[in-house]
This record gives structure tokens, sequence and C-alpha cells, in this order.
């Protein structure tokens, strides 16, 4: 028969184990350690939580703990790497913009007039023996014409149509690999449905997180001895007290916008998200399209930087053909329609109509590209030149406003450079707290693996002393 190690050494082992721990922990973590009648009260009041209340929370708090832990281990890796691409990718817009920043029209006088659309299309076509699929043109005097042809984006002079070049061959490349790797792993082939499958549901464990993480964070007690610990970085503290302390703080700063971000990318992931969102307002969501989309109204700077000429869209034919001039005709009276429709416009994009009488349909954009509540779709007659449509956000139904907000929402150009700021910040918290978790999780890892070795001992010990033997370590 085994007999048990000295009750002595096994209170020794188990306090010396608990001292160590604790002394490791942030000072409200050591509050996990005292018993439910002992809980610190929620309010400042002098009144304590209810011991049975309180031995109830702790059990929900354990309950959701274990969730978010495995959550976070199990979709760790992915989730770092999109929060480290969506960094790389908050100022996309701006850094291509920056890198095209050559290509200017050059005003030859002041008050010159640009020259008319048909006449700048008419020109490109001799010059690259190819109809262009999309023209956008900005409203700033110096601003390029921007034309689109399959895979690549080209500019010309607004003032006498000659051809400047071809939009960066390295940063626009750059960022299209990271949008791939950002969305589907940068996978090819048959294997990008699961792909994309893995960084969807990636991206749902990550909300999942996110909120549990809030109620984890959300402490026991309102005073600033225990929430400092929480909201306030400790320079002096190391090893896994510092990690908890970045873990609590850049979640606690970083909760309500990450919440938003990676809500935003629901809909974009899965089809019934994208559904729900309609749903949820009492409205059908819109037949699912045959095919992908190239979306009309991807106006200036989203037409030149987040489409960046990739034709993964449906591209209309391009090749010369004897209608090309006719396909032209009557577009220079519809533009000056389409700019006076719109008072302080930016941009007008205008997808080149594959014949002379389908309606011509311009994307008018007030922002930067990607703010919805800026854009405005018109619909021209190419005969009569009457309006068929116009719709602005306004007119849009709720559903239509909430989904469009939150595809933006995610990389936060909906609030222009600020919530891009934001939405990169958050981004960036995601990776630091992806970092922090999963090293918790390995020293608590550890930690179990010693606990198990030196329950061991006294065990081994134990058994070799009946034996006649002593086991040194």
């Amino acid at each position: 028969m085994t007999r048990p190690a000295p009750a002595s050494y096994r209170t020794w082992r188990s306090s010396r184990a608990r001292t160590e721990e604790t002394r490791a922990l942030d000072p409200t973590k050591r509050l996990a350690h005292r018993s439910a009648a002992s809980l610190p009260q929620f309010t400042t009041s002098a009144h304590r939580l209810d011991p049975v209340l309180g031995g109830a929370l702790m059990k929900l708090r354990t309950l959701i703990f274990w969730p978010h832990l495995i959550a976070g281990v199990s979709a760790g890796a992915v989730i770092l790497l999109m929060s480290v691409t969506g960094v790389l990718l908050t100022y996309e817009r701006q850094m291509i913009a920056w890198a095209d920043s050559d290509f200017r029209s050059v005003v030859p006088s002041s008050g010159a007039e640009r020259l008319p659309v048909e006449t700048v299309l008419e020109r490109f076509r001799q010059q690259r023996s190819v109809v262009p699929t999309a023209i956008t043109i900005g409203s700033a005097t110096d601003a390029p014409v921007t034309l689109t042809v399959p895979q690549q984006t080209l500019y010309a002079d607004a003032y006498t149509g000659n051809l400047l070049g071809e939009g960066s061959e390295g940063v626009r490349p750059f960022m299209t690999e990271l949008r791939a790797w950002h969305r589907w792993l940068a996978v090819d082939g048959e294997g990008r449905p699961v792909a994309r499958a893995i960084t969807g549901w990636s991206n749902f464990i990550f909300l999942f997180i996110v909120v549990s993480g809030v109620y984890l964070w959300f402490p026991r007690t309102w005073m600033w001895r225990q929430v400092k610990p929480v909201v306030v970085f400790n320079g002096k503290l190391r090893g896994k007290a510092r990690d908890f302390n970045w873990h609590n703080v850049i979640g606690s700063w970083s909760a309500v916008i990450l919440f938003i971000v990676v809500l935003g990318a629901m809909p974009i992931s899965f089809p019934w998200a994208n559904a729900l969102v309609y749903r949820l307002v009492g409205e059908e969501p819109p037949a699912p399209a045959g095919g992908r989309r190239a979306p009309v109204a991807r106006t200036g700077a989203a037409a030149s930087v987040r489409g960046g000429g990739r034709s993964d869209e449906a591209q209309p034919p391009t090749g010369l053909d004897s209608g090309a001039r006719n396909r032209f005709d009557g577009l220079n009276t519809l533009w000056a329609r389409a700019e006076r429709q719109v008072p302080g416009w930016r941009t007008i994009n205008l997808r080149i109509p594959t014949s002379a009488t389908a309606p011509v349909v311009f994307a008018i954009d007030k922002g930067n590209g990607g703010q919805p509540q800026l854009r405005s779709t018109l619909t021209l007659d190419r005969s009569t030149r009457d309006i068929l449509s116009y719709e602005d956000f306004s007119d849009q139904s709720l559903g239509r406003q909430l989904r469009s907000i939150l595809r933006f929402a995610h990389t936060g150009e909906v609030l222009g450079i600020g919530g891009q700021t934001l939405a990169g910040f958050a981004s960036a918290g995601g990776a630091v707290l992806v970092w922090t978790g999963l090293a918790l999780a390995i020293r608590r890892f550890r930690a179990w693996l010693k606990r198990r070795a030196g329950y061991a001992v006294p065990q081994e010990q134990s058994t070799s002393a009946e034996s006649g033997f002593t086991v040194q370590n």
C-alpha cells in the first residue's frame, strides 16, 4: 500500500505554488484567489456582494474564460495574420495615391478647359488600340484622367489627352498581395473557398473573443486602485505580469473599435451575415447576383486604388470594334449633366457603355472613395439625355445604408482618414492582444506541467521510503 506524503509537505508545497502564482499576477488578478464570500464590491459603496451571488459570478467568469482561451489559441495564428495585414493596409488609398502622385495634368494657362470626355477617350483608343472599361476625372485642376483596362490603371493628361503612364508597379501590386493574404491567405485556385472560410470563421471567433474579453476585463470594483492596472501601462512589470497588463490595457482601449471593425467584416465573409443585416431592419435581402458584379459606385480613389486595375471583376469587351466611336457619342453632354447634378463633387466615374443605346451610369463622389454617405449614382438616357434615376445615400433603404456603412467601417474609411487611423490602431492592438494572449496561455500550460511534476515528487518519495530507498533530485 502506498503511503501519502506527509501533510506538512503537501501544505508547504501547495502554499508555495499559490504564493508564486499570486506574485506573478497583476493586483486585480489576485482577487480571483479570494473566496466567493470575500469578493470585492461592484460599486464604491460599503456593501459587499452576497456570497451566493459572488460564487455564481465566479463560476460564470470561469465558464467564459475557458472558451475565450481556447478560441484565442485555436484561431490565434490567423487572427494575428489578419491583424498585421490590416495594419499594413490602413492607409492603402493614401499610399497608392502618393506612389502615383507624379502623374499630374499640366495646366497650360489659368482658366484653361479640360479636353471633352469623348476626345480623351478617342485619343486613348488611338494610342493604346483598346477601348477603356472606365474613366474617372477629379475636380482638381491638375488631376489626371484615370483610365481603366483589364489588369491596368493608366493616367492621361486632362488637357492634352497624352498618356502619362501606368499606375505604380511597386506599391499597387504590394497592396494587392496584402489584400490577398488578408482575405484568403493568398491561396489561388480551388483552395481559395476553403481559405476564405478559414479567415471568415477566424473573424467570427475573433468577434467572440472581443465580446467575452470585455466581460472578463470588467473590474470587480470600480475603485482607481483596482481599475488602474487594467487601463494604464506599467513599465516596471516583467514576464507574466507584463503580458497580463498589456493584454488588459490594450483590450480596454481598443475593444469598442475592434468590435466595430470585426463586425464590419462579417457581411463580407458570410452570405448569411449579409442577409441578416437586411432582416434585422425588416427588409428582404437582395437576391444574390449570378456572378461577381463590377461595383458601379467605385469612384475616384476607389476606382484607381482599391480596384487597382485588377480584373477579377466582370469587364465588358475591350477590343477595337467598328462601333467604338458610337459608344462615345453624346458623352460630353451627359458628363456635363452629371457635373451639374452634384455641386462640390470630387470625382466622377463612368463605366463605358457596351453599346450606343445603353443607359449611361455615373458614380459621383464627394468623399475619399470609401464614404458611402457621400456617394450618389446618376443614370441618364443616352438618346433623350433625361434622368432615368438619381440615388444618393438618403434615398437608399435602411438595410442598404447599414450594409454600406458596415463595409467601410471595417476599414474605418467611412469616417475618413481619422477613421482609418482608429481602425489601424485597433488592428495593431488586435495583433498585440493575440501575442500577449498566446504568451499567457503558454505560461499557464507550463505552470500546469510544473504543478503536475511537483505533485508527482512526494508520491515518488513516499513510495521509495517504504522500499527503503531515498530518491534524490
